[in-house]
C-alpha cells in the first residue's frame, strides 16, 4: 500500500538513515531523485547542472537529516534543499537558459505513459506554453511548475517553496489567469 505513491515504509527508511544507515538512505534517495531533479531543472535550466545540483543537494539533505523533523513530510523537505541548493547555484553562475523540448518531453510520473494532454500538446505549442510559463513572475513561475511540471500537490508544493498552502492556491489561480492572458484562446 502507498500514501501519495510513496510506500509506507518511508518513515522506517528515514529513521534507519538518520541511525546512519547508508543504504536506507540510498532507497530514500532513489524513491525521490526524479522528482528532485525536475525540481532543480527548473531553476537551472540545464540537463547536465540539474544533475549536479541535484547530487549536491542530497549529500545536504544526508548531513541535514538529523534535523529533520519525523512527523513533517519527507519529500517536501528534500525538494526545498534542492530548489535552494539550485537558486543558489542560478545566483552565483549569474546566469538562466530557457526551457528546453528534452525538459517538457520527460514524463512528470517518472516512466508512465504521458497524459493525454501531453499527448495532445504538439512541440510548437509545448515550446510556446513552456515560453510563457518562463516568463511568469518568479513567485508564479514557481509555483506553476512545481504544480504542473513537477506534479506535487498543493501541500508539497507549499513546503517545499516554505509559503503556505492558500498561497499556493492563489499564486496557482494568479498564474493560471496569466498565463491565458498570454496564450490566448486559439481556435486552431
Amino acid at each position: 500500500m502507498s500514501v501519495e505513491g510513496r510506500p509506507l515504509e518511508e518513515k522506517e527508511l528515514i529513521a534507519d538513515a538518520k541511525s546512519g544507515d547508508a543504504s536506507a538512505y540510498g532507497r530514500l534517495v532513489r524513491l525521490h531523485q526524479a522528482v528532485a531533479l525536475r525540481v532543480a531543472y527548473l531553476v537551472v535550466r540545464d540537463h547536465a547542472e540539474a544533475e549536479d545540483v541535484t547530487q549536491e543537494a542530497l549529500v545536504k539533505a544526508y548531513r541535514a537529516l538529523g534535523r529533520f523533523r519525523a512527523e513533517a513530510p519527507f519529500r517536501p523537505w528534500l525538494l526545498r534543499i534542492v530548489r535552494n541548493e539550485a537558486l543558489n547555484r542560478v545566483r552565483s553562475a549569474g546566469r538562466r537558459e530557457r526551457f528546453t523540448l528534452r525538459f517538457a518531453a520527460d514524463s512528470v510520473s517518472g516512466g508512465a505513459a504521458p497524459s493525454p494532454e501531453t499527448e495532445v500538446m504538439s512541440g510548437e505549442e509545448r515550446t510556446r506554453v513552456l515560453a510563457a510559463v518562463d516568463s511568469l513572475p518568479e513567485r508564479y513561475r514557481s509555483v506553476i511548475s512545481a504544480r504542473f511540471l513537477v506534479g506535487l500537490s498543493e501541500a508539497e508544493t507549499a513546503g517545499m517553496l516554505g509559503i503556505a498552502p492558500g498561497t499556493v492556491k492563489s499564486r496557482t489561480s494568479r498564474g493560471l489567469t496569466r498565463l491565458r492572458g498570454m496564450l490566448g484562446d486559439r481556435d486552431d
